[in-house]
Parts: structure tokens; sequence; C-alpha cells
């Protein structure tokens, strides 16, 4: 699938002394970025939550400064040509964004209307619309979901359907921010594949991406490493390793196992005498065994279509820490949609504290389940982040100094000093994640679960956060859903393997992820973490992180 012409020699993509600063922002989000990128290169754009990669982006594509307003110095070229004066319907069918949320990109109802939409904005005739819309559904192989509803698409599945509304209009440059984050790590994969041929066959891509380890897999020809909004590094990917701190760029295992034992970055944990931490416990953990929710029998279709859910019989007991895992479209969030009270099981029933949540709403469960949605924008509502953290608790109840108490609790955990006042809208992907998880944190739910709570996290914060989540005292159980095997590895206690709405292992981390032939079968896929961890077991007898297993072996 080849991209449109544009008859130049220049450089696809030349970034000139960029400079920006939000209207509403005290300080520069970009600060003097310059860079060249060809046709049919690649470039990782790495760094961490609010550096400014979005914020380039947007310079890119055009959205600087027709829609976000500021400041804004320096040039964006496009196949030699600057953009000042461009409309942004012009730039759109040069530059092609997938936004790293999809639920903000895709308005159709179904599939094939999302696909044919830019087309139709372009005023392709209906022939040429019909033939673009059938080779890209074909080209990424979601021809069965023509005629699906946008709606019931699983979030693995809505991402390669906004990348096909973009790619019908062919673009030659490709902007893609944070496109892995809601794929399981096989379709990851299949991305990844396809993203080397888009290139391969022409276009120029600029991928911002947490998951470093992921990307090296297809060589990006350069790499480009943001601190503050200012380049720390620019060149080859192969020197990014050299000044990237690991603990806030995720690195492959074997890289920061051996930084780690060179330059002792595990002694802040470890002290370097070898001496392994415990598991992950809360810190309930050592209490008598409890039941908190329970399935029983429980099975789900939605409306008139196959079952979802097929006979789960599942218990979350308290001091569970529980890493749900499974491909796109397994019935995950389905599964967990059913403790919160948000769906009703067809046959069979779910307890909640030994009630039935048919008798139950949702405000009644909430008060025992505390749900983060994958997408933040199903959450966000409020003026300022202040207000969005004190909606929950203040409609539970609780009284002013409790709500405040557990605000500024939310703040300091997630690393959201300074954004009080700020709109929750207005904050990067990453940081609107974030506040969605203190805004259930600091409702001091009896659960917590998280669908997918790295999507858009660089690794310091996301690392951070969940330390310290574990060692809140008011949480008796934590579940989240994860296509992110290593947050499993690192944290869990307990794995649930979901596959076509059958619940097909559970039991600790140690045991459920040394199957290789049901991760295969349940589209995991084994990273270098789980590979050193597993190589390591007989002599740590647990999983850890890979600073830690640098000084464990």
């Amino acid at each position: 699938m080849k991209p449109g012409s544009q008859g130049s020699s220049d450089p696809a993509l030349v970034v000139e002394n960029l400079f920006f600063k939000y209207r509403d922002r005290p300080d520069y989000a970009l600060r003097d970025i310059t860079f060249e990128l060809e046709a049919g290169q690649i470039m990782l754009v790495a760094g961490t939550s609010g550096c400014g990669k979005t914020t380039l982006i947007r310079c890119i594509n055009g959205l600087i400064p027709r829609s976000y307003k500021g400041e804004l110095e320096g040039r964006v070229v496009l196949h030699g040509e600057e953009t000042d004066d461009k409309p942004l319907a012009a730039i759109s069918q040069i530059v092609g964004t997938v936004l790293q949320d999809p639920e903000r990109q895709i308005l159709g109802s179904r599939v094939v209307n999302e696909v044919a939409f830019g087309l139709e904005n372009l005023g392709l005739p209906p022939a040429e619309i019909t033939a673009r819309v059938d080779e890209t559904l074909d080209y990424l192989g979601i021809n069965h979901l023509r005629r699906r509803e946008t709606f019931y698409l699983s979030g693995g599945e809505k991402q390669k359907v906004a990348l096909a509304g973009i790619l019908a209009m062919q673009p030659s440059i490709l902007l893609l921010d944070e496109p892995l984050a809601s794929l399981d790590p096989a379709s990851a994969q299949e991305a990844l594949r396809l993203i080397r041929q888009l290139a391969d066959e022409g276009r120029a891509i600029l991928i911002v991406e947490h998951r470093v380890e992921d990307i090296l897999k297809i060589r990006p020809e350069k790499a480009l490493f943001l601190m503050d909004g200012q380049v720390h590094y620019l060149g080859p990917t192969a020197g990014l390793e050299r000044v990237v701190d690991y603990r806030e760029v995720k690195l492959p295992a074997p890289m920061i196992i051996e930084k780690a034992r060179r330059l002792c970055l595990g002694a802040e944990v470890l002290g370097c005498t070898g001496e392994i931490s415990s598991a992950p416990l809360l810190p309930c953990s050592l209490a008598p065994l409890h039941k908190l929710v329970e399935f029983q029998e429980v099975s789900f279709a939605y409306e008139d279509g196959p079952l979802v859910l097929h006979d789960v019989n599942v218990t979350i007991n308290r001091g569970d820490i529980i890493a749900i895992l499974g491909p796109n479209g397994a019935g995950k969030t389905t599964l967990v949609k059913h403790a919160i009270g948000l769906l009703k099981p067809k046959e069979g029933r779910v307890l909640v504290e030994g009630v039935d949540t048919h008798e139950l709403s949702v405000a009644e469960i909430a008060r025992t389940l505390g749900y983060v949605f994958q997408s933040p924008s199903h959450m966000l509502f409020a003026p300022t982040v202040r207000e969005e953290l004190a909606f929950g608790p203040k409609n539970l109840g609780y009284d002013q100094a409790t709500i405040d108490q557990g605000v500024a609790e939310a703040v300091s955990i997630l690393n959201l000093s300074g954004l009080e006042e700020y709109s929750p809208l207005a904050l990067s992907f990453g940081q609107q994640k974030r506040v969605s998880i203190a805004a259930i944190m600091s409702m001091r739910s009896k659960i917590l679960v998280m669908d997918e709570p790295t999507a858009g996290q660089d690794y310091k914060n996301y690392m951070a956060f969940m330390d310290s989540i574990l060692q809140l005292p008011n949480f008796e159980a934590i579940l989240f859903i994860t296509h992110d095997i290593d947050l499993a590895v690192c944290y869990a206690n307990r794995v649930i393997l979901v596959y076509e709405g059958c619940i097909v292992a559970d039991g600790p981390p140690q045991e459920v992820l040394a199957r290789y032939d049901l991760l295969e079968r349940c589209h995991i896929v084994p990273t270098s973490l789980l590979a050193a961890n597993l190589e390591r077991l007989p002599q740590t007898g647990r999983f850890m992180r890979a600073e830690l297993l640098a000084h464990a072996a």
C-alpha cells in the first residue's frame, strides 16, 4: 500500500529551531528542537511523560498553532514546503496521525464508516472511497470488522481501525503516538512489523513510544530522547542506551542488568549487599483469607451476540495483587465490569462482599471497588484536577477533612504536584491516566481495579506509583488488566489468563508465566525480563525487577 507521491528530493520532514509554549502554561513545552527525517526512515521519540513528545507531534501535524494556541517559533517543513500557510486539510493529506487514545479519534458508528470518514471529507469520488477502504481493511487484515459497531470494539481493535482511517488517506508521513499502548503483545509485534513495512514502502515514520524494548526490534534508523522539552539525545538508536537512565526509560532486561552491575544502580533497594527484598505484598496480605468478590458460573453476551464470558468461577481475596492477562477481545474488561456492577451476568452471579450485584447500585459497589477505565476520556470532566479528585469521595459522603487528605495523598503518589489547578483534559495522555487513577485512589475503595494502568506512562512514573500503591493500608486487593507482562512479573502475586471468555490459568506468576505454550496460545509474548527471571528462579525463588536481578545471581 504505497503512500501518496510528493515528487520532492527534499527530506520528508524538517523541524528547525522549534520552540512552543502553551497559552495557559508558564514554561516552554518545547525548546530549540531540530532534526530531519528522510522518506523510508523510522525515528523513535522517547522520554518521560510530559516531556513534550505529544506537543512535538501537534506541531508537525498542524494542530499547533491552529487548534492549540500559544507562542510558536521555528519551522516545520514537509517535503521542502513550510506549513505556515497550509490549511489543516492540506497538511492532513501529507501527515497522518494516530493518537495514543483511539477513543478520541474514532467518530464513525461502524468500522467501514470510520475508515471512509477522512476520504469523504476530502471529497473523493464514491468509487475511489470504496476501493481505498477495501484495500486498507485487507492490508491491515481487519476486513472481518468492517460491519462492526466501533463502540463494541476492544481497545486493540479500535487502535487498528484508527490506523486504517489514516492509511486510507495515503499520507507520506506517519506520526504514531503510543501505537502499542492498547495492543496485546502478539498484536503489538504484528503492528511493529507493519510499521517497518510501511517505512520500507517509502513513508517517513515518527513513533512516540515508552515501550523502547519493543521498538528496537524493528531497527529504527534514528532516536530522539527528550527531557523537559529539550533534545537530550539525537542520533542512531545504538547510542540511546548510553545516555538514558533505565529508571526513566524501559530498556531490555540484559541492558539493565549489565548497567546495574556496573554502576551498582540497585543500591537504593539492596544496598549492593545482594539481599533480596520480599515478594509484593499488600499491608493486609497476612490477614486471614477473606473473600471480597466471587464469580459463580458467570456467562455473559452483549445483546444477541455470542457469549463473551463462559462459566467463569473466580474469587478475589483480601491481599490479592492480580494481573489479568490475555489477548485483545478475550473478555478481560468485560470480566472486570461485572465486578464493579457496570454489567450484570446473563447466567450465574457475582457477589461483592457476599451481596449479589443485581441487588447493588454501581454507587454502592464503588465503596468496595474503584475502577480506572482504560481510556481517561471516559472518566475526566471536572474543570480542575483538584475538583476531579474530590468528586468521587464527595459523592460517597466523606467529610471535607477526609476528602482533602485523600486528594493530597493521591496527588503525591501519582506525581501530580503542581497540576492541581490545571484542566485534566489539557494534560498529556500519560498525565490524564495518572489523574484517573488518582481520582479512584481518593475514593478509598477497598479494591483498586485498573484497566491498562501503564498505557501512556513512562517507566519511572508507573514503577513509582505501583510501588506507592502497594504500601497503602486502605487497599485490601488490587487488580490490573494489562498487556505489559513485566508489570505482572514485578508486582503480581497472582496471574489470571483469559482467553476467548474463559479462565485458562489462575495461579502464582512463577507457575503461570513459565508455561510458554499457554502464553503463545493466549497471544502473550515472553519478554527479556521474564526470561531472565525464569533462568534465575532456582536461585532467587521469586520474580523481581531487572536491577534486583543484577545483584541476586
